[in-house]
């Protein structure tokens, strides 16, 4: 849904931009966060070259110590070759001297917190760089319109909101002001996303939106010291946060930001003024991790109502203002801020009644703070997992789970099957293509879910794979086109439903995979049917696919018929797609083969494995049983029968109990037959 903040697309890579990504980028300023923005972009564009500048030698000495140090870890945990660090390491500039940056497309000033150095700065950057060189500020707090006050050239000017630590977190907020083009909103969007982040776009008010959440929630814990100590709060935080909010003000050093920002925030009322004990408190009695702490009910139920009644204060408050909105605000507190759910969803689990109940209260003991305004409903009536665009009469359906690599729950599955069932209908809308955000997976499979519980149960495991198989089966009877764009890895459940998609098309670096079998269960809710009906030829690469986990890459399943297109980029697959669905649009779409599928007998495998895992030869055994009985089955509605029925089979094994454990546990699976 167009929005003020999104008046095109919602997913980034879907917006045309005349520029490529930037090639010498500058950071003004080496002191905390400017070295870890200049790493994160120096790692996503390595062939670029970074400038980092500072007016004070130690800080850059510091930079480039700190930068060895990010390298050699990368080596040592193997998330780097060390031809990649070498690369990443070079066309590095640590430098006292400005006018390094005269030749810089992107400019990202990240000083302290003062505006009058913002200031001062912008105008020192303005007179050396070009005129089409884009300049951004590092602020958590300060609007745009008073930074860039003064600028020269304020339509290529904005803020960037970095969070810490800036090279690995995630977020980036994205302000769109006045003055600002949206060109430029746009461009510096896409570059985040493409690079590997996820851009929020946020109006240019104090604060913008997560800092709104993030400070008042210290703040409001700070004003909670008379109840219970910074040891109770952070536990009862811990309910809903990874680390409570005296942890995190330790971590980063905050005290001094929350009364700096909160100060800031008063010129929307007194209630937002910063409690004093923030100035003159260095650190905060914390819990080690795992350590037992006391607390009375009713200290922690007074606690935790006030914590949640912030946190959906400035919720309703951003909200309400349109200062951001309900999507981005719910994953950003989990991706940015370390929330284990979005606020919108805490309110959901909680209920209308205990929702409301909690932000009276809290209005009552902090008058002045927003509440919520109109109905609980309106709060609640959005995707939180997906973006839904439209080009040419297709929609776009984007699943956004950027934190677990766009894998799928009961709830995406839900939100993707609502979609198809709301426009299905529509004569406006031709069809449906179905893709993963950002540029390296379209699903990482699916979540484990409750399936844990139903390992030894038949039954129930078998049911379970009956539910989760709603929206696939919807695929199987949908009369519009809806076809698969993989913009990346397909895994498990994510290659499932891709195989149930009419059509599937790729990028060339895509790749496809069942690991299920390395966990001791099987592709349940397709996999080892639907392949076999679709493209029988390529039975062999299937059984190895399915039996000991060997990957597709998008050149083979190119050249099966799996895919019918491969792009080289991100604009060139989404075309692809639409192209795929405009071109089925009004004729009978394509359906699986509802006969058997001749294959020939699966050969035993002595001693499986995948890679340097050895697999469970029980597994692999019901898994070819199955392969043979799905082929051989009378109609296609059997042969899914037999897979869900499989699936019932192995979670009853040994091999099953020992791979869900191992994986739960983060270890590699020890499988004894």
């Amino acid at each position: 849904m167009k929005t003020e903040l999104y008046p095109s697309f919602l997913n980034p890579l879907l917006l045309e931009v005349k520029k490529p990504l930037p090639q010498v980028f500058a950071i003004i300023g080496a002191g905390t966060i400017g070295p870890d923005i200049g790493y994160y972009l120096k790692s996503a564009i390595p062939g670029g070259k970074l400038i980092l500048v500072d007016v004070v030698e130690k800080p850059l000495e510091n930079a480039k110590k700190r930068y060895e140090g990010y390298l050699q870890k990368a080596i040592d945990k193997k998330k780097m070759s060390a031809a990649q660090a070498e690369a990443v390491g070079q066309n590095i500039l640590f430098t006292t001297d400005y006018n390094e940056i005269k030749d810089a497309d992107l400019v990202i000033e990240a000083a302290t917190e003062n505006l009058t150095i913002k200031r001062k700065i912008i105008a020192q950057v303005e007179s050396i760089v070009r005129e089409d060189t884009i300049i951004t500020s590092n602020t958590s707090s300060i609007p745009a319109g008073r930074i860039f006050s003064e600028a020269k050239l304020p339509g290529r000017t904005t803020i960037t909101h970095f969070f810490a630590p800036a090279w690995q977190n995630p977020a980036v907020e994205v302000i769109t002001w006045e003055k600002s083009n949206r060109e430029v909103v746009d461009y510096l969007a896409w570059m985040f996303c493409t690079t590997g982040k996820v851009p929020i776009v946020t109006q240019d008010e104090i604060c913008f939106v997560l800092d709104r959440i993030f400070d008042n929630w210290c703040n409001d814990a700070a004003f909670l010291l008379d109840k219970a100590t910074s040891v109770q709060i952070d536990k009862v935080a811990e309910k809903y946060v990874f680390a409570g909010p005296f942890f995190v003000l330790n971590l980063a050093r905050g005290n001094p930001i929350i009364v700096e920002t909160n100060t800031l925030q008063m010129e929307e009322g007194e209630h937002y003024r910063p409690a004093n004990i923030l100035r003159s408190v260095d650190t905060w009695v914390t819990a080690k991790r795992g350590e037992k702490v006391e607390v009375d009910p009713d200290t922690e139920k007074f606690v935790h109502d006030r914590l949640l009644g912030v946190l959906f204060s400035q919720s309703f408050d951003i909200i309400n203002r349109d200062i951001g909105t309900l999507e981005d605000l719910n994953l950003g507190c989990q991706i940015a801020l370390g929330f284990r759910k979005g606020p919108f969803d805490i309110m959901r689990d909680l209920g209308k009644e205990k929702t409301t109940e909690i932000i009276k209260g809290f209005q009552q003991d902090r008058p002045g703070m927003p509440g919520m305004e109109g109905d609980y409903e309106r709060y609640q009536q959005f995707k939180r997992h997906l973006l839904v665009d439209e080009i040419d009469g297709v929609k776009i359906i984007t699943i956004r789970r950027p934190q677990v690599m766009n894998a799928l729950s009961d709830e995406v599955n839900m939100e993707i099957l609502d979609v198809l069932k709301a426009y299905e209908n529509d004569p406006a809308v031709k069809g449906f293509v179905i893709t993963g955000y950002g540029e390296r997976a379209f699903c990482a499979g699916a979540d484990i879910g409750k399936f844990p519980t139903m390992l030894g149960d038949a039954a129930a495991a078998e049911k379970y794979a009956v539910d989760c198989s709603l929206l696939l089966r919807y695929l199987d009877q949908c009369e519009k086109p809806v076809v698969a764009a993989l913009n990346g890895m397909a895994l498990g459940g994510g290659f499932e439903l891709a195989l149930r998609c009419h059509k599937l098309v790729a990028t060339k670096e895509a790749w496809l995979q069942f690991p299920e079998v390395t966990l001791g269960i099987l592709p349940g809710i397709g996999g080892m049917v639907v392949p076999y009906r679709r493209w029988p030829q390529a039975a062999a690469v299937f059984n190895d696919m399915i039996r000991v986990a060997k990957r597709l890459t998008a050149q083979e399943a190119l050249d099966l018929g799996v895919f019918t297109a491969l792009a080289g980029d991100y604009p060139s697959l989404i075309k692809a797609a639409v192209d795929e669905v405009k071109n089925m649009a009004g004729q009978p779409v394509p359906r699986i083969a509802d006969a058997p599928v001749k294959i020939e007998p699966l050969t035993k495998i002595e001693n499986p494995s995948a890679g340097k895992l050895r697999l469970s030869d029980e597994a692999v055994a019901i898994i070819s049983q199955a392969i043979e009985e799905g082929a051989a089955a009378t109609s296609f509605e059997a042969a899914l029968v037999v897979g869900y029925k499989a699936f019932g089979k192995i979670a009853c094994t040994d091999a099953a109990k020992e791979g869900i454990t191992a994986f739960l546990e983060r270890r590699p699976a020890e499988f004894k037959k």
